[in-house]
C-alpha cells in the first residue's frame, strides 16, 4: 500500500478531506494494513468502537515546554485552510489528528501530531471513512477490507531497563523517606522493561490482543507508541468535558469472591484514598478555569479491569471557553496521577530517582478533530517500538508512592501493570 509523503514542517499544509458513511466493516483493528510503516498505524478503540487510521497525510513534531501550544496552533491552522467535505458531522469525522506527547518538557523523545491518509470510525451504530490528501481535488473513496492476519511475536525475552526490580524498590524506599520528611505528599515512580523478539514485531498483533483482552480500556497506537490505557485524561465533545481519574490500585487474583473482598479493602484503604484524593484535586483544579460548571463526586468507585482494580472518579464539566481537547489536556498534564503532589517537587524527585527518560509514557495520547473535539488518555500500560530495532519494544509501568507505601508491594503492583503488554507479547 502506498501513502503520500509526510509533511513535517511547521508550515500548515492545505489538506482535502472527505468523510462518507459506509457499511459496518466489522473488527476495526483488522483493517490496519499489513504493509504500512508501523509508525503510521493509528488506533483509538474501546469496546469495539472508535477510530483506526493509516498513512501520513501530514505531521508535526514538537519539543520543549511549548510543545502542546505549538501543535494546537498548527492543527488549527491546518483545519482553517483545508477543504473539508463531511457527510456525517460527528465527533471524529472530517480530518483527524492523532497525537502523542512527551511526559517531560526536556525529554529527548519528540511529541507529534499525525494526520492519517485514511481514517475509519464507528460510534453509536454509525460507520464512516475519511480520506485525506494534499492537493486541489477531493480524495476518492477507498476500499475498506480486512488485511492479512498479524503474526504473533517470536520468542519474546525480557530484561530490566534503567533499573532492576530490586534497584527500583530501593528508589521507592528513598522516595517514601522523602515523603515522610514532610516536603512532599506523593510521587509517581516509573520503571521500564525491554522486550526483544527473534523477528520484527507486528504491532497489529499487539493491538488486536489488547483490544480483545482489555476491551474496556482505550487501545491506542500513535507514531510507534501503543498500549491499552484505563485513564481518560480528558474528553471534549460538543461543549461537555469529562475526565476519569485513577489512583489507588490492587492486583486481581482471578478468584471472584476474593476479588470482591479486595475491592472492599481498596475502597477503605487510607493509603489509596489519600493517593486518589490528590489526583482528583489536581484534575478538578486544572479544569475549573475552563468550565462554567463542574461535578466532582465526593467518593470514588472501584473500576474492575482484567489485571487490576483501581479507585476511580469521573469528573465532568460544561466548557466555558473555546479550548480544544488538546489545550485541555495540556492544562491537566502532568496530573498527580502520573507525577505527584506538589507537582514541581514531585517532578524533581522523579528526575533524580527514576534514572530514565519516560519519553511519551504517562504523557497525553489521543486524537482531535477539526472542531476541537477529541479524546486524550494518559499513555499507560504501553510500549514504545524501537525505531532502530523492529524486534524490540520498551515497556513501562508506574506507581503512586505516598507515606504508607511498601516498596515490595509497589514492585508487585508495577508487575501487574506490565501484564497487559506482556500478555500481548506472549511474555508471561
Amino acid at each position: 500500500m502506498t501513502t503520500e509523503p509526510a509533511l513535517t514542517s511547521r508550515s500548515a499544509p492545505s489538506l482535502v478531506a472527505r468523510t462518507a458513511l459506509v457499511a459496518d466493516p466489522g473488527d476495526l483493528a483488522a483493517l490496519l494494513p499489513d504493509d504500512a510503516d508501523p509508525r503510521d498505524l493509528m488506533t483509538w478503540l474501546r469496546d469495539g468502537d472508535g477510530l483506526v487510521g493509516w498513512g501520513r497525510a501530514a505531521s508535526i513534531t514538537c519539543t520543549g515546554p511549548n510543545r502542546f501550544a505549538e501543535a494546537d496552533t498548527w492543527w488549527r491552522a491546518v483545519c482553517e485552510q483545508s477543504v473539508i467535505r463531511d457527510a456525517v458531522h460527528e465527533p471524529g469525522t472530517g480530518p483527524v489528528a492523532f497525537g502523542t506527547f512527551s511526559f517531560a518538557s526536556d525529554s529527548a523523545i519528540a511529541s507529534t501530531l499525525v494526520v492519517p491518509s485514511v481514517v475509519v470510525g464507528r460510534k453509536g451504530g454509525k460507520c464512516w471513512v475519511t480520506t485525506i490528501r494534499t492537493g486541489a481535488s477531493l480524495p476518492q473513496n477507498v476500499v475498506i477490507e480486512p488485511s492479512r492476519r498479524p503474526i504473533a511475536p517470536s520468542s519474546p525475552a525480557l530484561r530490566p531497563g534503567a533499573l532492576t526490580g530490586p534497584q527500583w524498590a530501593d528508589a521507592v524506599a528513598k522516595t517514601v523517606r522523602r515523603i515522610q520528611g514532610g516536603a512532599i505528599d506523593k510521587v509517581v515512580l516509573a520503571r521500564d522493561v525491554i522486550a526483544t523478539c527473534d523477528e520484527p514485531l507486528d504491532p497489529r498483533w499487539l493491538l488486536a490482543k489488547l483490544a480483545q483482552d482489555y476491551a474496556n480500556t482505550w487501545t491506542f497506537a500513535v507514531d510507534g507508541l501503543l498500549g491499552a490505557s484505563p485513564e481518560m485524561l480528558v474528553r471534549r465533545e460538543r461543549g461537555l468535558v469529562t475526565s476519569r481519574v485513577l489512583a489507588g490500585t490492587i492486583r486481581r487474583t482471578q478468584d471472584d469472591e476474593h476479588d470482591l473482598a479486595l475491592a472492599g479493602s481498596l475502597a477503605r484503604s487510607s493509603k489509596d484514598l489519600e493517593e486518589h484524593e490528590y489526583a482528583v484535586r489536581s484534575v478538578a483544579e486544572s479544569l475549573a478555569p475552563h468550565c462554567q460548571s463542574m461535578n466532582v463526586p465526593e467518593s470514588p468507585f472501584v473500576l474492575h479491569l482484567p489485571n487490576v482494580m483501581h479507585l476511580a472518579t469521573d469528573v465532568a464539566g460544561v466548557l466555558g471557553d473555546e479550548s480544544s481537547a488538546l489545550r485541555l489536556a495540556a492544562s491537566l498534564h502532568p496530573s498527580a496521577a502520573v507525577c505527584g503532589t506538589p507537582t514541581a517537587e514531585a517532578a524533581r524527585v522523579i528526575s533524580e530517582l527514576e534514572e530514565l527518560d519516560r519519553g511519551r509514557y504517562a504523557g497525553p495520547v489521543g486524537w482531535m478533530d477539526a472542531a476541537g473535539d477529541g479524546e486524550w488518555a494518559i499513555a499507560l500500560r504501553c510500549g514504545e517500538l524501537d525505531a532502530q530495532n523492529p524486534s524490540r519494544v520498551r515497556l513501562f509501568a508506574g506507581c503512586g508512592i505516598v507515606a504508607g507505601s511498601d516498596p515490595e508491594a509497589e514492585l508487585a503492583e508495577s508487575e501487574a501493570k506490565l501484564l497487559p503488554m506482556r500478555q500481548a507479547l506472549g511474555a508471561i
